[in-house]
């Protein structure tokens, strides 16, 4: 028998536990969905399972919705790509997606529903001069920012200040590098690009190799230290693990856990590895497990962030807020700056932020609620 109301995770991986939900029970499903960002992941996973027919027609409304606007954000992406690769083309530079597109351009299993703000690129530091000149060019401009954000992008981050398309409004965010040069650890960007891989249907286009693209996922995610769509980006990386852990169990696990402490990226991978298998019970080979004792916290430190990524990796919906919550977001959103920054640089830019004008953040792709309820007749 399935659980009497199983949480969004579990019908994510096992999608035949959304049968026999009530109205209600669908109702507070989808907007906990929609909140994270997650509606076209569970609409794919429960229709490819077959069972999308057999739901309340209000819930399949809902969930066609999401998917509908998953697919129309991948052909808006898919454009932007060609787009992008014609900016690059003509800067001498191959085109490196990064998180989300990437997984749309190389038909990756985390694609399946995702939806995301913006399109990440990669660029080597030495040709980002030529990069941004050629986007310009072509139409990516930067909205206006003040001397101080110019100064905190170009001196201290590990990207340019966004840039926005002047007639699509699409966003981009041009990388050199996966953390600040000022970051805790330092992995080599000069080998992340050497080992990027084509996509075969996209001349010119490329994506990180596999331990790469998973590493950087991992990296940003435990880097940041931002709730609103923790869940969906560890969502990511379950699916790519499961997906690269069955098509070569043997090579890509070995190749992920040298990669990660080459790159000195052991702890993020620790970070990924444990919640993956915490919370979506990610298909982990028990020797992995064992090696990644070596990279792991102490124990005091290990309870510490579990009590606060439980907090996390959740739908960020108030339905499923625990207390503490809020402690914890802003802790995590803490520890995402120190692990960024010096504690120097760290807290001239805390008071400088503090003490500046809030500025609109760019919104995301869907909204937490949309205005349509799902009702009983």
């Amino acid at each position: 028998m399935p659980p009497p109301n199983p949480s969004l995770v579990q019908i994510l991986k096992q999608p035949e536990l959304a049968l026999n939900r009530s109205l209600p029970e669908w109702d507070l499903l989808i907007r906990q969905a929609r909140h994270s960002n997650l509606l076209g992941r569970l609409h794919h996973g429960i229709e490819t399972t077959g069972v999308l027919g057999d739901l309340p027609e209000q819930a399949q409304r809902h969930l066609i919705a999401g998917g509908n606007l998953a697919d129309r954000l991948h052909r808006s992406v898919r454009h932007e790509i060609s787009e992008l690769n014609k900016a690059m083309d003509k800067a001498g530079l191959p085109l490196i997606l990064l998180k989300g597109a990437a997984y749309v351009a190389a038909q990756l299993p985390a694609a399946h529903g995702r939806i995301f703000a913006d399109i990440d690129l990669l660029v080597p530091k030495a040709s980002l001069g030529e990069a941004e000149s050629s986007l310009m060019l072509h139409g990516w401009t930067m909205p206006p920012i003040s001397a101080y954000d110019q100064q905190y992008y170009r001196r201290w981050m590990h990207e340019l200040p966004p840039m926005q398309h002047i007639f699509r409004g699409t966003s981009i965010d041009v990388h050199h590098a996966i953390l600040p040069p000022t970051a805790r650890y330092h992995p080599n960007p000069g080998k992340i690009l050497a080992d990027s891989v084509s996509i075969p249907a996209l001349p010119g286009v490329r994506t990180l190799s596999p331990t790469d693209l998973i590493l950087h996922s991992a990296t940003h995610l435990f880097h940041e230290g931002e709730a609103d769509n923790a869940l969906r980006d560890l969502s990511d990386l379950d699916l790519l693990l499961e997906h690269w852990g069955t098509l070569d169990p043997e090579n890509f696990w070995n190749d992920l856990l040298k990669r990660a402490v080459e790159q000195q990226l052991g702890r993020p991978l620790w970070l990924a590895l444990h919640f993956a298998d915490r919370i979506f019970s990610t298909d982990i080979p028990a020797r992995v497990q064992a090696q990644l004792d070596a990279l792991a916290p102490s124990k005091p430190g290990k309870a510490v962030l579990d009590t606060l990524y439980d907090r996390i990796f959740v739908t960020q919906h108030p339905s499923t807020d625990r207390p503490g919550a809020s402690i914890a977001r802003k802790a995590l959103y803490i520890r995402g700056h120190w692990l960024r920054m010096p504690a120097h640089l760290l807290s001239m830019h805390l008071l400088r932020k503090a003490f500046a004008p809030d500025k609109p953040k760019r919104r995301a792709a869907a909204a937490p609620d949309g205005p349509e309820q799902i009702r009983p007749n």
